[in-house]
């Protein structure tokens, strides 16, 4: 870097400061700055470990220091120049120096190194807006009133804690006197004192804390003095009610301040440009700035050895236990990926029976855990003192560990998006290749780790659909906004509509929601516990009870737990929450394996299990529900273009033997035909049908199937599904040919036939329960008293669910808890998709007297829910090795 380099534009004080780091800017970096410089709004589109935080910061950075030289000209004697001062096209002018001065030349710019000239609101002044000392900066009072310039929005909070610390360096180095606070719910009740009262220049918070401060009264007038909002990953908010939540709070943050910059920050999408209409529905010509090209990723997999049994399906993969111990041994630090909660315990415990270090070395990590063991395990990442992090998704997102060397995936990653996040935990910097190993648990996802090589190489992504008229969190928003001031009713409806949730929501829909926060509707109007907001001689809706203000604000968000009961030690802290399911089957003295260690309980009480560390012997682990991931339609379709295709992977390779006997035997899938094996064996009659769409796809599927198979011929069906198929195994003996299979898989009738052959009441029925927890109608209990248990909730959402089927059958909640039956959990959309490609392929029906290697799958998990886990597991391995001897050679 040459000594006094002169730099100029209106970005050259970050640039001399990513001077001072050796660094060069990426151009997206200085696109981005340029654009919020010139007043615009947009979303950022680049994958983890690039540099976006710089990119979003930059800006608002930039913006403080002009505003900061501004001030000081203005208050300062000017003094004569010898040569006036002018900016043209080519912006202000800054001296980088050759390199910064003191212990701490990394993060700031010495006094010499750069000195920038930055017009004036009267013209153009010379002012110094780049100092490193504390001493140059303007000395404001830490508790003195600040107009919020910037909120940070994160989805995670421990997301948080991390962005604050990134923020701190450029900010120090720049000599800008700012106070950046947190308002999570693991915020400090300092930082939660600050951001309400106004006293921080930038603040970092997630949906749900400002959907909190949209609460009170008081914080509407700070919050318009906001200059820009900038949201992070926002494609993880996206395709849920979370990012709903957000989106009705934005609305109201472009009300309050209709100058307000917002930027996105987003990882690659399959549909991007809805990603940017969801977060600036008011600039539908809002600018989509494309970061750097993803990362160069390299996918190694651990291969079975050539004479090894591997098996056809289930298990954890811990026969690959020596492998992967040998890969982790051999890099510095590493992040070991698990699909669920279950699995992660299962790999931690079982590593650590062979962990040839120090215990403390090898640390775990998932959204079940106390705060403070997953902030140790984070921390111990970054300082380099943890070797190994078994993880879940709870480490997909951008938490910075530079100092991570290799990440490995156990099993297969069920999506391509959310491989290409994991694989970018390793080496997070700048122009580093990702590089990930998959550790395959049985012999098919070796196909699974060949398609996602294939999907990544040909630029494959998954879309996230964002949820349309979710009226739950639209009346919780009105509650929200009720207790924050009072709104008018026209008013905040056109607001609303403002928004791509609900741009669609008609007069009728909005007339529900106000009766509903008003009364709870036509069948609750007699009870006072559900009215919470009342209308005002101005005509305006408010929240006048503090019990039903205290009732909302812990309520808010729309994250709903499955009865979750504390884990606490009886001497000391708490570890974490296991189902009620789980812990209620349990009794004193029973052992299980949670956050890493052997737990004896001792007692249940008031939803605590209270546990001590059991001297010896394992227990069960703990299963948390809805852990199970369908594979995504982008995944899936790459996968049956593998079966079809060259031999050319290493993985496909691999099973070479085991494609031949699915040849042999019956035949390959393929992208243009449709197979479907009907198998007589082990003394029944199984139809597998392998539409490759995804577990949630072929659930609905399979209940469909049976109800149009039963008509024809009357009959009781069993049935099980994974994410390449199904199998239909009929109670009596009937034959069936291509024909029959060809009339089932029609998609006409689909609604008519679903509502007919699923228990829809029943599925409604669960869903309204985490409906009404986000709308408000189970309201949590109060501080100092025992949380309900799920039985309770259960209990109380079942009974408001029949009296409003019996007395108010139109209420919006359960039109709302059937639609989302049809959407979230059968995805009827793919599901009518999946119908219409099975109709257009050619159908390739195999009868035969064997299980092939991918309807033995399908069979297994047909017994499981028939027999123990231990008669299961000896009868599907035996009935393994017989097909596999039957059929070597």
């Amino acid at each position: 870097m040459a000594a006094n380099r002169r730099l100029r534009g209106p970005d050259a004080p970050l640039r001399a400061w990513f001077d001072v780091q050796g660094w060069t800017p990426a151009p997206f970096q200085r696109e981005v700055w340029r654009r919020y410089l010139a007043g615009e709004s947009g979303l950022l589109q680049t994958p983890t470990g690039s540099g976006k935080t710089l990119a979003a910061l930059g800006g608002p950075l930039l913006e403080a220091l002009a505003i900061k030289a501004a001030t000081t000209a203005r208050t300062r004697t000017p003094r004569p120049a010898s040569k006036p001062t002018t900016h043209g096209e080519s912006g202000p002018v800054v001296t980088a120096g050759a390199k910064a001065r003191g212990t701490r030349g990394d993060a700031r710019l010495s006094a010499s190194a750069a000195s920038v000239s930055v017009p004036a609101d009267n013209g153009a002044v010379e002012g110094r807006a780049v100092a490193s000392a504390p001493r140059a900066r303007a000395s404001r009072s830490r508790t003195a009133p600040r107009d919020l310039s910037l909120l940070w929005i994160t989805p995670l909070r421990a997301l948080a804690a991390d962005t604050r610390r990134a923020m701190r360096t450029p900010v120090e180095a720049l000599g800008l006197d700012w106070q950046i606070g947190l308002r999570t719910g693991d915020a400090s009740a300092r930082d939660k004192r600050l951001a309400r009262e106004g006293k921080l220049d930038a603040l970092i918070t997630t949906p749900e804390s400002l959907s909190l401060l949209l609460s009170y009264p008081d914080t509407g007038p700070r919050l318009a003095t906001l200059r820009c909002v900038i949201v992070d990953e926002w494609h993880e908010l996206l395709g849920n009610k979370r990012g709903v939540l957000l989106q009705l709070a934005m609305a109201r943050l472009r009300a309050l301040n209709p100058q307000l910059r917002i930027w996105g920050v987003s990882a690659t999408l399959g549909n991007l440009d809805e990603a940017r209409d969801a977060l600036l529905p008011h600039l539908p010509d809002a600018p989509t700035v494309a970061g750097v090209a993803p990362k160069v990723l390299t996918i190694d997999t651990l291969l079975p050895d050539e004479d090894e049994r591997f098996p056809w399906g289930g298990h954890l993969g811990l026969a690959q236990l020596p492998r992967v111990l040998e890969r982790l041994m051999a890099e510095r630090t590493s992040l070991l990926f698990c699909n669920t909660r279950s699995q992660a315990e299962l790999w931690h415990r079982a590593l650590s029976a062979v962990w040839p270090e120090a215990p403390e070395t090898l640390a775990l990590h998932h959204g079940s855990l106390d705060p403070k063991l997953r902030a140790a395990a984070e921390d111990g990442l970054r300082d380099g003192s943890v070797r190994c992090v078994v993880a879940t998704s709870s480490l997909d997102l951008g938490v910075d560990f530079p100092a991570v060397d290799q990440v490995l995936q156990i099993g297969s990653p069920k999506g391509v998006a959310r491989l290409l996040q994991r694989a970018g935990r390793a080496k997070h910097r700048p122009g580093e290749a990702g590089h990930v190993v998959c550790v395959p648990t049985h012999a098919l996802e070796l196909v699974e780790y060949a398609a996602a090589r294939e999907a990544v190489a040909q630029g494959t992504i998954e879309s996230r659909p964002a949820p349309r008229l979710s009226l739950d969190v639209l009346a919780q928003h009105c509650v929200t906004l009720a207790l924050g001031g009072g709104f008018d009713s026209d008013a905040l409806r056109d607001e609303v509509r403002g928004t791509q949730a609900f741009r669609a929501l008609d007069d009728a829909s909005w007339r529900a929601v106000l009766d509903f926060i008003v009364q709870g509707g036509q069948a609750l109007a007699h009870y006072p516990d559900f009215r919470r907001v009342e209308r005002d001689d101005d005509g305006l809706y408010r929240v006048t009870d503090r019990r039903v203000a205290l009732r909302h604000r812990l309520s808010i968000g729309t994250i709903t737990s499955d009865g979750a009961v504390r884990v606490k030690l009886m001497r000391g802290g708490g570890l974490g929450a296991v189902e009620e399911s789980f812990i209620g089957r349990m009794r004193a003295g029973d052992k299980f394996q949670f956050a890493g260690r052997t737990l004896e309980l001792v007692r249940l009480e008031d939803m605590t299990a209270y546990v001590r560390v059991a001297k010896a012997g394992t227990g069960t682990v703990p299963k948390w529900n809805g852990g199970r991931m369908p594979l995504s339609s982008a995944l899936a379709h790459e996968v049956e273009r593998v079966f079809d295709g060259p031999r050319q992977a290493p993985e496909v390779r691999a099973i070479a033997r085991l494609l031949d006997l699915q040849q042999h035997l019956s035949a390959l899938p393929a992208p243009d035909r449709l197979l479907v094996e009907w198998v007589h064996a082990r003394g029944g009659r199984h139809l597998f049908v392998f539409p490759f769409a995804g577990r949630h796809v072929h659930e609905g599927l399979a209940a469909l199937l049976s109800l149009r198979w039963g008509r024809r011929a009357r009959n009781s069906f069993t049935f099980a599904v994974n994410d390449y198929g199904l199998v239909l195994s009929p109670a009596q003996a009937v034959e069936i040919d291509a024909d029959d299979v060809a009339a089932l898989l029609t998609p006409e009738r689909l609604l008519e036939d679903l509502r007919e052959s699923l228990n829809l009441a029943e599925l409604a029925r669960r869903q309204f329960r985490d409906i009404a927890r986000v709308a408000g109608l189970l309201p949590p209990s109060l501080p100092g008293r025992a949380p309900r248990s799920m039985r309770q909730l259960q209990a109380s959402s079942g009974l408001l669910f029949d009296v409003l089927r019996q007395h108010d059958p139109d209420h919006m909640l359960l039109a709302l808890a059937e639609r989302e039956v049809f959407a979230a959990q059968l995805e009827v959309v793919r599901l009518r998709e999946t119908l219409e490609d099975c109709s257009r392929r050619t159908l390739d029906l195999h009868p035969m007297k064997t299980f092939t290697p991918l309807s033995f799958p399908l069979w297994a998990e047909s017994l499981r829910g028939q027999l123990s886990t231990e008669d299961w597991r000896t009868r599907v391995q035996r009935a393994a090795a017989q097909l596999e001897k039957r059929n070597r050679g």
